[in-house]
């Protein structure tokens, strides 16, 4: 087994409970980790033998910029596209972080973290 992780991708979303989240949108940062098995692509070297962290890149953009009220939604949406089209990942870790949030304080970021496994 193996670990892939891309780390600080960063994206300009619109999700939120207030309307106003949907209308400005905010930063957020998300932080992916999976596990898969990366023997065979170690000794042959070639791309379609591990996961491409293009295409996980791909889904999280992709799925950031549908909006959501919840973090705990579009995080979930994230992690089930990535084991619908990648068979290969076993886990997924993923954080979702939105930062400066507008919740009256001097806060850098609120995250959610779920964790994973395929059944």
């Amino acid at each position: 087994m193996g670990t892939i992780k891309l780390q600080n991708i960063r994206t300009f979303s619109f999700h939120g409970c207030l309307e106003e989240e949907g209308k400005i949108g905010s930063d957020y940062r998300i932080d992916l980790e999976i596990k898969t098995d990366l023997r065979k692509s170690s000794i042959t070297d070639e791309l379609k033998d591990t996961v491409d962290y293009v295409l996980l890149n791909k889904i999280v953009v992709e799925e950031m910029d549908i909006r959501s009220k919840l973090l705990e939604n579009v995080a979930h949406r994230i992690i089930t596209r990535i084991f619908k089209e990648i068979p290969s990942i076993s886990r997924i870790i993923l954080a979702v972080s939105k930062l400066n949030p507008p919740i009256g304080g001097d806060v850098e970021a609120v995250t959610i973290e779920m964790e994973e496994y395929r059944n």
